[in-house]
This record gives C-alpha cells, sequence and structure tokens, in this order.
C-alpha cells in the first residue's frame, strides 16, 4: 500500500488530504473485485450486441494473457493495439498488461505514416489489430517494421498473409487456465509483474507538439484512478458511455477503468454522431458522460435531444480543451444535470484538476487539485508565482506524473524540471478557493500590440451565436500589430462575415476584434476534440 503525501508547495494549491494507493498493478486493480460483481454487465457493445460481465471479461483479460505468453510475449515486450473502441479492444489491452507487456494504443483513424512511425518508435513486435484495419492499411505497415506476430479481430477464417485470429490466440489461453485463475484471482498478473513497471505507451504531442512515447507504469496508473475518484465518483449503480476513442488516456482512464473498477456498465456506441449517442443514452439508462466541448454544445442546440428521454444522466464531465460557460450552462438548462469540467494530460495518466460531483456548481472552472497534487501558477517569462487571479503557467507535480518520453531525455528535461514539476504549457487562474480555471495553451496566446488575446475566450463568445454551431480562433501575422485573430467558422444559419464581425467588436475590447472570419465546413480536431489549430495556420 502506496501513501500520496500532501506535499509542500511553496504555492499553497495542494490536493487535500493523504491518499492510501493498493500496490498493485493496473489490471488487478481494475479487475480484482470482479468476482463481486460476478454476472452483472460489464460492457455492451450497441452496433453489434455483444456483452460480457465482470466476470467474464475478467476471465477473457487471462485467457489473452495466457495466449500472448504461450506465444513468447513476457516483460519488456511492447504490443500494439490498433482498434475502434469495443469488447475486443479492452481485453486485448488489459490482457497484454497481465501478460507483462508494455501496451502502446494506435488511433484507428491515423494515416498508415503514422501507424508505421509509431510502431517503430514504440518498438512494437506484436500487433493486435481488426481483419478490416489490416487490409485497408496494417498488413503493409506490419510487414515494413517487422512485426512478428499479429492478431485479427474479427472473422480472419484461416490465417491472412501471416495474421492470426485473436479469437484463436484467447482460446490457447483458456486452455492454459485453471479454475484457479478464473474464480480466485482474476486480474492476477505475471509474477514478473511490477507495480513500477511501464503498462501504457501513449503518444502524446505533450508541451512540443511532436509526438513522443509517454511512459506511464501500472503505480501512476492506478495512483491517478483513485485521485479522481475522490472527485468523479464512479458506483456499482453507474451506467458510463464511451463515446471517445479508448486509444486515448481520457476515455480510457475516466469513462473505462473507473467504471469498471466500480462494478458498474459501460456502454460502447458506434462512434460518435449525436443521434446513437442520445440513443444510448436513453436505452440504457446511461447516469455519467465523459465528453469533450463540441459535444457538450451539441447538447446544448440539437434539435433531435428534444426526441430523447434523457433524465438517467446525473453527471457530464468535459474535458480536453476549455468549455465555455454559456455553453455548459445552455446544456445543464437542456438536459437537468450537472455539468462540470476536468483538466488532466496524458503525461499525467489522467487528470490532476477535476470538479467535483458534489459541492460548488461553478462549469466554467475545471476544479481543485486533485489528493496527492500539488500545482503552482507561474509567470511564464520571469518564472515567480502567481497570485489569485493572476494568470499563469500551470505547474504539477503527483505521484501519476510519467516516468519520462521514451527515449527523449531532452524532451523529458524540457517537461519535468529538477524539482520533479510538469510544466504543462498551459495558462490558467487560480481562485480564493483554490478552483482552476483553465484559459489557453501558452504557444496559442495571440499577441495584438504585445496585448494578449485568448483563442478560446473568442471562440466561446463565437459559440453563443445562434447562428454558430463549431469555432476555431488563430493568429495571423500582420505587420501593423504583429498578430491578430482569425476566426474560422461553422455555421448552422445565415449571417455574414460582417455580421459577425460586429455583434464581436460589440462584446470585446478593440483588440480583441475578429475582422477576418472563413467559413470552412468542419474545424479540424484530434481525437480528444481539440482543435488542431496547426493545421488551420496552415490555410
Amino acid at each position: 500500500m502506496t501513501t500520496l503525501p500532501a506535499g509542500l508547495s511553496p504555492n499553497p494549491r495542494v490536493g487535500p488530504a493523504r491518499l492510501s494507493i493498493p500496490d498493485v498493478t493496473l489490471p488487478e486493480f481494475v479487475f480484482g473485485q470482479a468476482h463481486r460483481y460476478g454476472d452483472k454487465r460489464a460492457l455492451i457493445e450497441v452496433s453489434t450486441g455483444r456483452e460480457a460481465s465482470h466476470r467474464q471479461l475478467a476471465i477473457a483479460v487471462q485467457a489473452v494473457a495466457a495466449g500472448l505468453m504461450a506465444r513468447g510475449v513476457t516483460t519488456g515486450d511492447v504490443v500494439g493495439v490498433c482498434a475502434p473502441n469495443g469488447i475486443d479492444f479492452v481485453t486485448a489491452v488489459h490482457g497484454a498488461m497481465v501478460s507483462g507487456a508494455t501496451v502502446t494504443m494506435l488511433n484507428p483513424l491515423a494515416a498508415p505514416w503514422e501507424l508505421r512511425r509509431q510502431l517503430r518508435r514504440a518498438g512494437v513486435r506484436t500487433l493486435v489489430t481488426t481483419v478490416a484495419l489490416y487490409a485497408e492499411k496494417l498488413a503493409a505497415v506490419a510487414r515494413s517494421e517487422q512485426i512478428t506476430d499479429t492478431y485479427l479481430i474479427g472473422d480472419a477464417g484461416d490465417d491472412i498473409r501471416g495474421a492470426c485470429g485473436f479469437e484463436a490466440l484467447a482460446a490457447i489461453g483458456r486452455e492454459r487456465l485453471s479454475a484457479a485463475d478464473e474464480v480466485e484471482a482474476l486480474g492476477r498478473p505475471n509474477a514478473l509483474v511490477t507495480p513500477s513497471d511501464v503498462a501504457l505507451l501513449p503518444f502524446s504531442g505533450g508541451t512540443t507538439g511532436m509526438p513522443k512515447g509517454v511512459m506511464l507504469t501500472h503505480r501512476s496508473l492506478v495512483v491517478s484512478i483513485s485521485q479522481t475518484a475522490t472527485a468523479h465518483r464512479a458506483t456499482e449503480q453507474d451506467v458510463g458511455i464511451v463515446a471517445l476513442p479508448l486509444s486515448h488516456i481520457y476515455a480510457f482512464q475516466a469513462t473505462l477503468n473507473p467504471t469498471l473498477r466500480a462494478g458498474g456498465t459501460v456502454v460502447i456506441p458506434p462512434a460518435y454522431e449525436i443521434g446513437t449517442f442520445l440513443e444510448a443514452i436513453e436505452r440504457f439508462g446511461v447516469t455519467r458522460a465523459e465528453v469533450v466541448p463540441p459535444m457538450v454544445k451539441d447538447l446544448a442546440d440539437s434539435p433531435l435531444v428534444a426526441e430523447h428521454d434523457l433524465s438517467s444522466l446525473r453527471v457530464i464531465l468535459s474535458c480536453a480543451a476549455p468549455l465555455g460557460f454559456a455553453v455548459a450552462d445552455a446544456c445543464s438548462q437542456r438536459i437537468g444535470c450537472k455539468v462540470k469540467q476536468a483538466f488532466g494530460m496524458t503525461e499525467l495518466a489522467g487528470g490532476a484538476l477535476v470538479a467535483p460531483d458534489d459541492g460548488p456548481d461553478w462549469p466554467w472552472l475545471v476544479g481543485p487539485a486533485l489528493p496527492g497534487v500539488e500545482c503552482r501558477v507561474l509567470d511564464p517569462e520571469t518564472g515567480s508565482d502567481r497570485g489569485v487571479g493572476e494568470p499563469g503557467e500551470l505547474l504539477v507535480r503527483a505521484a501519476n506524473l510519467m516516468s519520462g518520453y521514451l527515449n527523449d531525455p531532452d524532451a523529458t528535461a524540457a517537461a519535468i524540471d529538477v524539482d520533479g514539476w510538469l510544466h504543462t504549457g498551459d495558462i490558467v487562474t487560480v481562485d480564493e478557493h483554490g478552483w482552476f480555471r483553465v484559459v489557453d495553451r501558452i504557444k496559442e496566446l495571440i499577441k495584438v500590440r504585445g496585448a494578449q488575446v485568448v483563442p478560446a475566450e473568442l471562440e466561446d463568445l463565437l459559440l453563443s451565436h445562434p447562428a454558430v454551431s463549431d469555432a476555431a480562433v488563430v493568429g495571423i501575422p500582420d505587420e501593423e500589430t504583429g498578430e491578430r485573430p482569425k476566426a474560422f467558422i461553422v455555421s448552422v444559419g445565415p449571417v455574414t462575415k460582417g455580421e459577425l464581425s460586429a455583434w464581436v467588436a460589440d462584446k470585446v475590447s478593440p483588440y480583441k476584434r475578429i475582422d477576418r472570419i472563413e467559413f470552412i465546413d468542419q474545424i479540424p480536431r484530434s481525437a480528444a476534440g481539440k482543435i488542431l489549430r496547426r493545421s488551420l495556420v496552415g490555410r
């Protein structure tokens, strides 16, 4: 059992109390109580109708682990998993961890060159993917990167160009499981695996933009779930919904693992679309939803909402990008449930600041520091501590912090200073209650004649216009002012550039006015919902 200290921050923004953390691996933590929940539904695939109880899921994880170990996978190996959300994705990831391997999760929507780069940098030799993805783009990638074993989810038939069926792998494992494995030791890992081993290797742009392998140990992942559970309190009665890719740390650590750990049920709908999302909430009585700001906007504005009974929803958590008050309030009023925010990073294995389920209803803030999490707010230019209400860069120090970036000591040193503080690159303010507000990223601030313009502030304002369904603001060079804001708009009603520009000008300071507007079909976003501003700047 590990005990996290409150810490001694020179800027007293420290999470409350001490928190005891079990000294176990992630699969042990998530599935260690599966026998208690037995035949209660754990996962539901909406599109296929497949279900898995807590006991079935834990046994399937053990079977995959045993199958991989029989095929030679052991501690120190890296297994890549590239598949859409589903039961097999969950068993593949956790099963690989139980076998002792490190798992790198790949985005199924990524281009072949992006997949090739991640497989190469992670050192993957075993790959789990789907028949469709293998045929579409991964067969050639796997050959070029000398992947030795590939297992295909779906109807693979006989071996396909060197690949084997994922179900056949699990069958090999099931033959090796004893009765004790299935009943008494659900989630028990390979005896060689320790909590300090690297369990997960997601790739993140971090604070410098280029994708890097983030080394997350079993302990850091367990710590993160334990910390978050003090504010975001999933229970056995809860039904969560995975509307975001499980290949991203947000859905994996905020929805999937905490809900399974608590004995709840996770609904897995098809790829996000507002109609199917609403249908799943109503059909399965979803009580909690972890989303990103554009999805909150959908819930606030979509006419489809009126066609569904969403009364089961108790809490909506928004993360990955700042959520404006107007959108949050409109969603809360329409759905009739609490809308709150959180701040997290891949480098922190999940969350650091989370608004609690109970307590103040301040949806424009991301909440206070979690237990064991230390925070500082520094002037990015002078390095001095900022006071209440003064914007500065957020620094975080906590036990859920990554071990570093894979094979990149320079990037690690740039992100984590000698005192163990992670420099997040995010601009925040903190109020007298210790609650934080995320303003924007340092590198995304726009300087107009030296004055700072925050893109998120203007985006929030634009989203409150009835003719705007989505918006992004970036800085563009200007000879007279240095930079000026430009807005990219997705419209849902008749409005001209001039009308929008004048509407904004009436509500902001002169240096924040937007006189450059471009209408586009879709705002480019990452899998986690973050605006890909660099692609817009490139336009």
